[in-house]
C-alpha cells in the first residue's frame, strides 16, 4: 500500500517519556513446592487411587510457570500410582481443531516430553445435562471416560462481563472443557440469559453430573507473577472463586489514566488476552451482551502494530481497534479468527480496521485523526501489550497527571524513531521479551 501524505506523513510526532509503575512485588518464589503443598491437602480427599486415570484440563492462556505447574500436578498424581492425561481445555481455540489445540499447548511449553504425561487432544464431547430453556451442557468425552477430571486455570477479570465470578474455574469447566460445542452453547445462551447466570448454572450442572474433583486456581499480580495457587474442591469451588477474583481485581494491571487520545499496542493475541487485547485496559468492548468497560478508560484511537506468534494467526480483538498495520494483517489467519468470533458471538472482534503499511504511518494516521492539531497536547501511550502495562511510554501531555501518582517513575525523554521498514525502533528496543 502507498500512503497518501495527506493521511499523516507530515504529521509531527510527540516526544515521549519512559514510565515505570512501581507496585508491590510480592510473589510466590518456589512455585513447585507451593503447588505440592496445595496438593498435599487436596489429593487425599480426591478419591484418586492406584491405577486410576486422571484428566487434567489445561487452557490456552499464557499463565506464568504453566508448564511447571502442569508437570508438578502430573508428578504428584503419578506418585499416587495413578495415570495423568493432559486434556486441552480451550473451547474453540486452536481453530476448533484437535491438532490446533495440541499446538497451542506446545507453544505454551506444555508437552508430553516435559510433563512426562500423555496429551489427549480431541474435540469430542458428551451432553451431560440441559439447563434453563433447553440449553445443552457439554463436557469433554475423553475426560468423562476417565476416573477423575481436574483443571488448572488463572482467575482474572473477564473481557466481556462483570459478575461474582468471571474468567476462571467455572468458565473453564463449561467453556474450556466443553470444547467447541460447549463454548457455542454457552455463548448463545448468554445472549438470552446473561453470561454470569449461564456460566454459574452450567458450572453447577457439571459439578453435579461430571467426574470433576478439584481445580488448581491461580491469581497473578501486576507483574504477571503468581501470588496465590490454591487447590479447590468441587464443593467449595464457587465460594473460593469469588474470593480469588476479588484478589485478582486488586492486583490487575491497568493504565493509570481515564482518557487517552491515542493508545499504541505492540501486539495482540490469544496468549495475551481471550479478547486479543483486554478491554479492562483499553476500555473497548462493542459486542452484544458485553458490559461497558469505558468507565475504566476511554481512548479515541487505538493502533495495533502486530500479532503475537503464540496466537498462531488468531487475531480476535483486532476489530476493537481503529488502525492496524499490514504486518499484522499478513500474520492474520482469518479462518481461526472467524471461528473464535462466531463461537463467542463476538462478531465485531473479527472486523478488519483501517490498514496502514507500517508502524510509522499507522501511528501518524492515528495522531492526525484525533482532531487535535497541537501535537504536544496529545495524550499518547505506547504499550507492549495489554498484559504488560507496568512499563510504557507516555507523551508530555500526561506528565502533570503522572506527577500526582506516587507509584509512577518518569524516566528518560525520547523521540520516536523508526527503522527503514517503518517499524517502531523504540518499541523493538525497549519492550523486547
Amino acid at each position: 500500500m502507498n500512503i497518501n501524505p495527506f493521511l499523516g506523513e507530515n504529521t509531527p510526532l510527540p516526544s515521549l517519556h519512559r514510565v515505570i509503575m512501581n507496585y508491590p512485588h510480592s510473589t510466590i518464589h518456589d512455585v513447585k513446592n507451593h503447588v505440592i503443598t496445595a496438593l498435599d491437602a487436596a489429593l487425599p480427599q480426591s478419591g484418586i487411587q492406584i491405577g486410576h486415570h486422571v484428566a487434567i484440563g489445561v487452557g490456552s492462556r499464557g499463565i506464568s510457570h504453566l508448564p511447571l505447574i502442569v508437570k508438578t500436578l502430573c508428578d504428584q498424581i503419578k506418585a499416587l500410582g495413578a495415570i495423568p492425561i493432559i486434556i486441552p481445555a480451550m473451547g474453540s481455540h486452536g481453530g476448533a481443531e484437535s491438532l490446533g489445540q495440541l499446538k497451542v499447548l506446545e507453544s505454551l511449553g506444555v508437552t508430553e516430553e516435559y510433563c512426562e504425561a500423555k496429551i489427549l487432544s480431541s474435540m469430542d464431547v458428551m451432553k451431560i445435562d440441559e439447563i434453563m430453556d433447553n440449553v445443552p451442557v457439554y463436557f469433554s468425552r475423553d475426560s468423562l471416560s476417565m476416573d477423575h477430571s481436574l483443571i488448572i486455570n488463572r482467575i482474572k477479570p473477564h473481557t466481556k462481563f462483570k459478575g461474582q465470578i468471571e474468567s476462571g474455574l467455572y468458565k473453564m469447566l463449561c467453556i474450556g472443557m466443553g470444547k467447541h460445542q460447549g463454548a457455542m452453547a454457552i455463548h448463545q445462551a448468554a445472549l438470552r440469559h446473561g453470561f454470569s447466570a449461564v456460566i454459574k448454572t452450567a458450572g453447577d450442572s457439571i459439578l453435579q453430573h461430571a467426574n470433576f474433583r478439584f481445580a488448581l486456581g491461580i491469581v497473578e499480580n501486576q507483574h504477571d507473577e503468581p501470588i496465590e495457587i490454591q487447590a479447590i474442591h468441587s464443593w467449595d469451588l464457587f465460594d473460593q472463586e469469588i474470593k480469588l477474583l476479588e484478589k485478582a481485581k486488586a492486583h490487575f494491571p491497568k493504565l493509570p489514566f481515564k482518557n487517552l487520545d491515542v493508545l499504541v499496542i505492540g501486539k495482540i493475541g490469544k496468549d495475551i488476552s481471550g479478547a486479543g487485547m483486554d478491554p479492562n485496559v483499553t476500555g473497548r468492548a462493542f459486542d452484544l451482551m458485553e458490559d461497558d468497560f469505558s468507565k475504566n478508560i476511554s481512548v479515541t484511537r487505538i493502533v495495533l502494530l502486530d500479532l503475537s506468534e503464540k496466537s498462531q494467526g488468531n487475531g480476535i480483538g483486532l476489530g476493537n481497534a481503529d488502525i492496524i498495520t499490514e504486518k499484522l494483517f499478513r500474520n492474520l489467519n482469518y479462518e481461526k479468527t472467524l471461528v473464535n468470533a462466531l463461537t463467542s458471538i463476538s462478531l465485531r472482534k473479527a472486523f478488519i480496521p483501517i490498514r496502514m503499511e507500517d508502524d510509522k504511518s499507522a501511528i501518524k494516521t492515528a495522531l492526525l485523526t484525533t482532531g487535535i492539531r497541537n501535537t504536544e497536547k496529545l495524550r499518547v501511550v505506547i504499550i507492549k501489550d495489554t498484559r504488560h502495562v507496568l512499563e510504557f511510554w507516555a507523551s508530555s501531555a500526561l506528565l502533570d497527571e503522572l506527577g500526582t501518582l506516587p507509584e509512577a517513575t518518569v524516566l528518560e525523554n525520547v523521540e520516536l524513531q523508526f527503522t527503514q521498514n517503518g517499524d517502531l525502533d523504540l518499541f523493538q528496543a525497549s519492550f523486547a521479551p
